[in-house]
Parts: structure tokens; C-alpha cells; sequence
């Protein structure tokens, strides 16, 4: 499978996917200005780890391989450690393996790893993620130096919030970004009173009307709206069941009943997710069967 095989767009990854977009998007984060002659090559992979898919967008640009994730849910600290997974597998993908066994030494992009945050829980403007906050400690089975030392493997995770009032200048700096920052705001506003293809609907329409991704929103209306759906279907009722998975286990009273109840609510949300979707289920449609389910029906 090459780049790009198999991917599963997004609407994050559909509006991100022109070189010039990527490009506003790249100098925005950075803070730099990139230069147009400055090549972009757009190379993300599709991955089992997630849904189908890791990341969201992955290319290389000079120098740098750069890996970037929307997230629309609160911050998974597994993050680094799915990345390294993903970044092995982009890395085999891009380099000739031939050149693995030369004695000269290989040059290779330099990885970024960028998360956007955009959920509804509270969360910093900016953050880091590290892989070595994830290892065991081992500091009695190795001989101890002054100053300790860092570790043989280390994943960085740079996480923006990219909801409204927050990262402002990196919002106004790409015009693509801050469009979508008020989009997916609008999204959850409506979302209040209306159902989730309502709210999507409505949002579409108020970013039309004010020039907000009006080219973008106007030829991938419905393309936009059906990917939405489902993506936020899945991220919902994720949420859903694996809360009731930790009320069960809670129930029981004991450790063991809550380590039980999330495991069972984690494997319960990955089959039933994907089944009711794949029978065209709304977000309504899942709501309810939740619900009879927790009276026992």
C-alpha cells in the first residue's frame, strides 16, 4: 500500500489537502513565512490503529515530515505512542529500504508531530505531549549518573486549541483554519437545540451566507455534511458507550468490576459503533438503542 492508498477522507483532511492550503497552514503553526517554491508532498496513509486511520493529514515539506491530527474529543495521552507506530510505517513508505543497508548514511525528513484541538472540554491554548511520560520506571535496574539521563527514544506532541478565542493570531494567519475554527464552533452551538444533520446543515448554511469556506462549504456541501455524520456519529457514541462501560463497572463496587466494565464498554463501542453505522443508523437512531439498552430491553 503506498501513500495515500486506501485513506479515508475527513473534512479536516479534504480542506487541508491542496498544497497552497497546507502551505498558509504549515507558516501559521510555525510562524514562519514559507516560500511558494518550497515543495509540498501530501503522503498520508490509512491505518488500522484508529478507525481507519490515524492522522488526518501527514506530508513532507523542505526538510520536515510533518504528521497532523484534528481532534474533536478530549486529548487521548496515548497519542506519542500511536504516532511512533504511525511515523514507522510513514518512514518505510517514503524511503527506498534499499538504502537501509548502504553504508552511507540515509538522510530522512526530520517528523513533527501537531494535534488541533477542538472538543468541547476545557484545554490549553498549547501543550506537549511526550512519549517517555508513558515508560515504566526503571530507574533501579540502571547505574544512576549525575543529571539522570534522557531517554534512548523520545515523541513530541505539540497540541493546539484551535476553538474560538483561543490561538488567535494562528487562526487569523490561515484563512482556511480560522474558517473552520468558526465552522465546527457553529456546529456545536446548533447542536444544542437541533439534531446533528440539522446542526451540520445550519452550520454549512451560516458559513455561506458570512463568506466563511464559501467556495470550499459550496462544492463539498454534501460530501462535507455525510463525512461529518459520520465521523461525529462514531465520536459520540464512542463517548456513550464507553461511559456506560465505566458505570457498570462502577456498579459492581470493586477494582475489578471498573476495569471489567471499561474494557467490555471499549470492545462493546468498537463493534456496535461500526455496525450501526454501516446499517446507516443516525446519531438519534444509536441514542435510542443506548437507552434501551440501559433499561435492560
Amino acid at each position: 500500500m503506498g501513500a495515500n492508498d486506501k485513506h479515508k477522507n475527513s473534512m479536516f483532511s479534504l480542506l487541508f489537502s491542496d498544497p497552497d492550503t497546507l502551505r498558509e497552514l504549515y507558516s501559521a503553526i510555525e510562524g514562519v513565512e514559507l516560500p511558494a517554491d518550497v515543495p509540498i508532498d501530501v503522503n498520508t496513509l490509512s491505518n488500522a490503529l484508529f478507525m481507519g486511520q490515524i492522522n488526518d493529514v501527514s506530508f513532507t515539506v523542505g526538510g520536515r515530515l510533518i504528521v497532523l491530527i484534528e481532534h474533536q474529543s478530549t486529548i487521548n495521552q496515548n497519542m506519542p505512542l500511536r504516532l511512533l507506530m504511525y511515523a514507522a510505517r510513514l518512514y518505510e513508505k517514503i524511503i527506498d529500504r534499499m538504502k537501509l543497508y548502504q553504508t552511507g548514511l540515509e538522510k530522512i525528513p526530520e517528523p513533527v508531530f501537531i494535534v488541533l484541538y477542538n472538543g468541547k472540554a476545557p484545554y490549553p491554548e498549547r501543550a506537549t505531549l511526550k512519549l517517555s511520560d508513558a515508560f515504566k520506571d526503571a530507574s533501579g535496574l540502571r547505574v544512576k549518573t549525575p543529571g539522570g539521563t534522557s531517554p534512548a527514544l523520545e515523541l513530541t506532541v505539540q497540541v493546539y486549541n484551535i476553538n474560538q478565542g483561543c490561538n488567535a493570531a494562528m487562526l487569523e494567519k490561515c484563512e482556511a483554519l480560522g474558517g473552520y475554527s468558526v465552522f465546527v464552533s457553529k456546529v456545536w452551538e446548533y447542536r444544542q437545540t437541533m439534531t446533528l444533520e440539522d446542526a451540520m446543515k445550519a452550520a454549512i448554511r451560516y458559513c455561506i451566507e458570512n463568506g466563511i469556506l464559501k467556495l470550499f462549504l459550496e462544492t463539498h456541501s454534501s460530501e462535507v455534511q455525510n463525512m461529518l455524520i459520520t465521523e461525529w456519529n462514531l465520536e459520540e457514541a464512542q463517548q456513550a458507550w464507553l461511559a456506560q462501560g465505566r458505570d457498570e463497572g462502577r456498579s459492581e463496587g470493586r477494582t475489578e468490576g471498573r476495569n471489567e466494565g471499561r474494557n467490555e464498554g471499549k470492545e462493546q463501542a468498537r463493534k456496535e459503533m461500526l455496525n450501526f453505522i454501516a446499517k446507516g443508523y443516525t446519531l438519534e437512531d444509536i441514542q435510542r438503542e443506548l437507552s434501551a439498552a440501559a433499561r435492560g430491553q
